[in-house]
C-alpha cells in the first residue's frame, strides 16, 4: 500500500482566486498578509496577538497566502501559526539575549559574508525572506524593505572569495537567496563558478517551503547548470509538509540538488519526540536528509522558543535506533559569542579506558568494545593527502603561520580569521602579527 499522500489547502479566504495566480510565485509575494485586518480574513486573532501586532519596533511581519493557508483556523496553538504570527512574547526581553549572538558581524571581513570556518564562507546576498520567522537568528538586519546588499558590497564579497584560496565551500543565505530576481542569483552564481578553488556551492532557503511555487522547471534549470550545488531547505513541522513542497522537492532532486532540512527546536511547536519522528520521517519520504536540529538562538523576540538543551537529548534518544539513521539529525548549539556549531547529544559511551570502551545502545543495551594492542599510527610524513594540504608561502598574497607548521595564505588587503588556540584570532592585512579576538559581546584585540 501506498503512504498517505501529503495534503493540499487553500484558505476559504482565497478559493476564488484563478490557479495560474496562485500558482504565480509573484502573485503569492505581492500579496503576502502583514496586518492584524489581512489576518483576520483567515482566522480571529487573539488578545496577544493583537497586542504584538500593534506594537512598535516589532519585527517585519509578511506570510504568503500559500503558507498562512496552512494553519489551522480553529486552533490558536497551531505549530505553524506560533512561527510566523507575532505573540506578546516577542516583546518580552530574556536573560541572555543578544543582538547578535553568533557574533557574526564580527566575523566579517567585508559586509555581507562572515567566514568563520577555515575552508567555508557564508555570502548574505539579501535581507529579504518570503514570510519571515518570529525567531530569526538575523533579525538585527532581515526584514527591513529599506535596506538591501548592494552590488559593490556583492563585488566585495567576491573579491575576498577570489583571494581566499583556503575556501572552497560558500553558502548563500540571507534573508532568502531565492527571493532575489533570478537574474542577478543567476550572475552570483556564475561569478562564484569562475573562481577556481570554489569546489561547493549551497543555498539556504525556505521559500520551498513558504512558496513552493517559486521552485519552476526555469528556476531549476538554472540551479543545475552549476553542479555541485545543494540546498538546505527549513521545516519545523511535519504540518508544513504538502503536496506543493512535495512537487518542488521532487522538481529540486530530479534536477540533481542534494536537499538537506535545518530545523530548530522550538517551545510549543515541535519540542516532542513524536513530533520530531513524524518529521524526519515524512522529510525523507520527499527525499530530504535531516541535517540539523539547532537550539534556538539567544535572539531578541525569542525567548518564549527557548527550550532546555535537555529536551534536545530527548528527542535524539527517542531517534536514534527507533527510526532510519540517515534520518536522526545532527543536534547542534550554535555557539553564543562566535564558537560557531557544536553538536551535543546523549552520551553512547559509558567510559573508555587504555584498552577497551564501554558502549550502551539505543535500548540500554551495554557492551564492551576491545581497543587493537598492535596499532600502528597513520604516518603524515609520509601520506601525499597531508602533504599536499601545506601552502608554500608566496604563491598568493602573504603567507601566514599558524599552529605548528600548517600555513595559511592572507589575501591581499584583508583582514584573515582563524579558530586557532581556543579562540577567534586576527591576523590585520597590515601585520605579520596574530592577535586573539576576545569571546564574547565585544570586538576588542588584546595580546
Amino acid at each position: 500500500m501506498s503512504p498517505e499522500p501529503f495534503p493540499s489547502r487553500r484558505a476559504p479566504f482565497f478559493a476564488d482566486i484563478p490557479d495560474e495566480k496562485w500558482n504565480d510565485w509573484h502573485w503569492q509575494l505581492s500579496h503576502r498578509l502583514n496586518s492584524a485586518e489581512d489576518f483576520e480574513k483567515i482566522f480571529p486573532l487573539t488578545e496577544s496577538e493583537k497586542k504584538a501586532l500593534t506594537a512598535s519596533h516589532l519585527f517585519r511581519v509578511d506570510i504568503t497566502p500559500y503558507f498562512v493557508s496552512l494553519i489551522n483556523p480553529a486552533d490558536p496553538e497551531d505549530p505553524i501559526r506560533k512561527q510566523v504570527i507575532p505573540t506578546a512574547g516577542e516583546i518580552q526581553p530574556f536573560t541572555g539575549m543578544m543582538e547578535d549572538s553568533l557574533s557574526e558581524d564580527r566575523h566579517s571581513p567585508v559586509p555581507g559574508l562572515v567566514h568563520r570556518y577555515p575552508d567555508r564562507a557564508l555570502m548574505l546576498v539579501t535581507t529579504q525572506c518570503a514570510s519571515y520567522c518570529r525567531y530569526c537568528t538575523r533579525s538585527r538586519i532581515v526584514g527591513d524593505p529599506g535596506e538591501n546588499f548592494s552590488r559593490a558590497d556583492f563585488e566585495l564579497q567576491l573579491d575576498y572569495l577570489r583571494h581566499t584560496p583556503q575556501i572552497r565551500d560558500v553558502l548563500l543565505s540571507g534573508g532568502d537567496p531565492l527571493t532575489l530576481a533570478p537574474k542577478v542569483l543567476e550572475e552570483l552564481l556564475t561569478k562564484l563558478r569562475e573562481i577556481p578553488h570554489i569546489e561547493i556551492i549551497r543555498i539556504g532557503s525556505r521559500v520551498p517551503v513558504f512558496m513552493p511555487q517559486r521552485v519552476t522547471p526555469e528556476l531549476t534549470d538554472m540551479l543545475q547548470r552549476f553542479h555541485p550545488l545543494w540546498m538546505n531547505i527549513h521545516v519545523n513541522h511535519p504540518n508544513e509538509i504538502s503536496a506543493e513542497l512535495a512537487a518542488a522537492c521532487d522538481r529540486l532532486t530530479r534536477a540533481g540538488i542534494p536537499l538537506g532540512n535545518q530545523s530548530v527546536l522550538l517551545a510549543g511547536v515541535n519540542d516532542c519526540p513524536h513530533i520530531q519522528r513524524k518529521l524526519v520521517q515524512d522529510l525523507v519520504r520527499i527525499r530530504v536528509r535531516p541535517y540539523y536540529l539547532y537550539q534556538c538562538d539567544l535572539v531578541e523576540g525569542a525567548g518564549h522558543f527557548r527550550t532546555p538543551v535537555a529536551k534536545g537529548f530527548e528527542i535524539l534518544e527517542a531517534l536514534r535506533g527507533h527510526t532510519s539513521g540517515f534520518a536522526v539529525p545532527t543536534y547542534v548549539v550554535d555557539a553564543p559569542g562566535g564558537g560557531g556549531k557544536i553538536p551535543v547529544g546523549p552520551n553512547y559511551m559509558v567510559s573508555m579506558s587504555d584498552h577497551k570502551i564501554v558502549l550502551r545502545n539505543y535500548e540500554g543495551y551495554i557492551t564492551t568494545y576491545e581497543e587493537p594492542v598492535d596499532y600502528k599510527p597513520h604516518d603524515p610524513k609520509t601520506c601525499r593527502f597531508c602533504q599536499s594540504k601545506r601552502i608554500e608561502p608566496g604563491q598568493q598574497g602573504v603567507s601566514a603561520l599558524l599552529d605548528g607548521d600548517e600555513m595559511f595564505i592572507k589575501p591581499e588587503g584583508f583582514d584573515l580569521l582563524h579558530n586557532r588556540g581556543g579562540g577567534q584570532h586576527r591576523l590585520r592585512a597590515d601585520s605579520d602579527k596574530w592577535k586573539p579576538l576576545g569571546i564574547g559581546s565585544g570586538n576588542e584585540e588584546h595580546d
